[in-house]
This record gives C-alpha cells, sequence and structure tokens, in this order.
C-alpha cells in the first residue's frame, strides 16, 4: 500500500526541493508500521521563537486503523527540523508496533511464572502509575475553564466539563500563548 503524504506550510514557502525531499523520506514510514495510509507533514517558520533554534517546525501526523501518532521537532534549518521530527515518528511507530506486538503475546501461566532473563529486561522499560488521582468536575463554560486554570497554577492543561457540550473536554495552552480544547469522541 502507498502512503498518501499530505504537505501544508505556514509563513513558509514549501519550495520543490523541499516537497521532493519530504515525499521521498515520509513515504518510506509504512515500513515501520502496517495498516498507515495517511500522512500529513506540516511545515511552519516562526518569526518570533524564543530561540533562533527554534525558528522551523515541522510536524507528522501518521493515520491509520485505529492508530494516530504525531511528531513535533524544533530546529534552525527546515531539513534539520524534518530529519528529527522522521526520526521521532519513526522511533514512536516502533514502540506501538511493539506495545500491540506485547499485548498479542498470550503465555499460559507457567510461562509467566518462570523469570527469565528476556522477562528481567522488558521491565526495566514498563512504564509505571506513580499516582492516580480523582477530582469532582463542576460544569463550566470554556472561558471559566480558562481562569480555573490560571488561578489553580496548571500551565500544561486542564481537564473540565464543558456546561455548554455536555462532554468532558481537556484545556491546554499552547506555545504561542493561546488555548486549545480538545474534545474527545468514542471510536
Amino acid at each position: 500500500m502507498t502512503l498518501k503524504v499530505e504537505i501544508y506550510g505556514r509563513n513558509l514557502d514549501i519550495k520543490d526541493d523541499i516537497q521532493t525531499y519530504v515525499e521521498k523520506k515520509v513515504s518510506k514510514l509504512d515500513r515501520y508500521l502496517q495498516g498507515v495510509d495517511e500522512a500529513r507533514v506540516d511545515l511552519a517558520h516562526e518569526k518570533n521563537a524564543r530561540q533562533a533554534s527554534d525558528r522551523f517546525i515541522a510536524q507528522i501526523t501518521i493515520q491509520g486503523k485505529k492508530v494516530i501518532l504525531r511528531s513535533e521537532e524544533r530546529a534552525e534549518n527546515i531539513l534539520t527540523a524534518i530529519d528529527a521530527a522522521i526520526e521521532k515518528i519513526q522511533r514512536r511507530m516502533e514502540r506501538y508496533k511493539g506495545k500491540r506486538l506485547q499485548r498479542a503475546d498470550r503465555r499460559s501461566a507457567s510461562e509467566l511464572a518462570e523469570p527469565s532473563s528476556e522477562t528481567a529486561v522488558e521491565e526495566e522499560y514498563t512504564p509505571i502509575i506513580a499516582r492516580r488521582k480523582k477530582f469532582i468536575l463542576i460544569p463550566m463554560d470554556e472561558m471559566e475553564a480558562i481562569e480555573q486554570m490560571n488561578l489553580l497554577g496548571h500551565n500544561d492543561f486542564f481537564v473540565f466539563y464543558n456546561a455548554q457540550t455536555n462532554n468532558i473536554n481537556v484545556l491546554y495552552q499552547r506555545r504561542d500563548g493561546t488555548y486549545g480544547i480538545i474534545e474527545p469522541e468514542l471510536g
């Protein structure tokens, strides 16, 4: 199956050589994970970046059946940002593929009881949930959520029950200081 690659630019002229380079590199990503059929590449240039090394942004979003993976990298050169984003998405695809294979690995209880050196190595990389937190969701609109987020000092994200849509939403602050809202849907 051929990977469909879409390239978009923001504050950046995408010349033919860059487009060819991106298409050549990104079209090879379907080797890492089966069932991937679409890739979106967003290239951007920020004139007022905090650092000169963060001016060019490359974001790659891979979509397939039951999977969406994304990587974003910043650099002082657009080609460097593209290469770094491709390397990052490759690692994420391999990690996703490995987790999927681990779930498919069905062993008997006796095999699981026997500790092996292979199992010990895998346990080192298993993420640990260090904390669980429960809280009461109070219905509020988006502006109240922004105010509450700022009052609590949550700089990354804020989960709230949107009174206008009757759904749970996630509010987050973007790098440029604006806000974004994630509206989850069951698939």
